[in-house]
């Protein structure tokens, strides 16, 4: 009897060993996992500083120069988001100036580009990017540019949402009916205004067949706007978004043709 129980004695001491054990390998390894999370680069800990030069090494336009850091450290590694490191946006104050450019990474969380800026004034500037440690995010600001301002251009819907550009009708259509706080598809439909004839050999524009930005009225909304996947060369243009609140918007849309790059604005009220 002595030895049965001597003997159970020593196999629970085996099995209590290995149950902490295997405690100390669960908890090393959440340990683990938790150290990997908390090296994540999260959108609140990102700052851009902006920086502008309106008299560069050029001697022309203004050099726009952002400076990107996490927890005030720079950050040195992005990826490649859309084809670029980084997508700048530029819109005026009043939405009369559009620009989207990528500004040349320089290393240590600087990208570099220059801008001519049609006048003085306020501009809306959008960061849009990916560190390699954390998830795609964007970053906005307002920038003052010193030069002779101009009169600022009212932002006047469009009643009819069909515009020319270079020789191209482009078509707007909402689907369903333009409402805030509802998913909705954009559809861009391309014809050629010359041959009215519909345009089905457009190029992939930063891999897709297209580009779309949406900005508020007061320049503080910024959309994201997502083309529906496997599309073809057109004529059609699918995208997808929500407008958050009722309001006045304006959308570019940005397409490529024979090598070249075309905008078309449209100005919509949404109820």
């Amino acid at each position: 009897m002595n030895k049965k129980m001597i003997l159970t004695g020593i196999l629970t001491g085996i099995m209590t060993l290995f149950l902490i054990a295997c405690g100390s390998n669960n908890a090393w390894e959440k340990e683990e996992k938790t150290i990997e999370m908390s090296d994540r680069i999260i959108t609140e800990n990102v700052e851009v500083e902006w920086e502008l030069d309106n008299n560069p090494a050029s001697g022309k336009g203004t050099q726009i120069r952002l400076h990107i850091t996490n927890n005030d450290e720079p950050i040195h590694d992005f990826e490649v988001n859309h084809e670029k490191l980084l997508h700048l946006i530029i819109v005026s104050k009043d939405l009369s100036y559009f620009n989207h450019v990528h500004p040349e990474y320089k290393g240590n969380g600087v990208f570099e580009i220059e801008n001519e800026f049609p006048a003085g004034g306020a501009y809306r500037m959008v960061a849009d990017f990916k560190p390699s440690d954390g998830s795609s995010m964007s970053k906005m600001e307002w920038i003052h540019v010193e030069r002779k301002n101009s009169q600022p251009a009212a932002v006047a819907v469009d009643n009819h949402l069909e515009k020319s550009v270079d020789g191209k009708k482009v078509v707007l259509s909402v689907d369903p009916q333009l409402e805030a706080g509802k998913e909705l598809t954009l559809k861009f439909t391309l014809t050629d205004e010359n041959t009215n004839q519909p345009i089905s050999d457009l190029e992939p524009y930063l891999g897709s067949i297209g580009h779309v930005v949406v900005f508020s009225k007061d320049g503080e909304r910024y959309l994201h706007v997502h083309a529906v996947e496997d599309q073809g060369s057109g004529p059609e243009a699918v995208f997808e978004t929500t407008f958050p609140e009722s309001g006045v918007y304006k959308i570019w849309g940005q397409f490529q043709k024979d090598g070249e790059v075309f905008t078309v604005p449209f100005v919509i009220q949404v109820p």
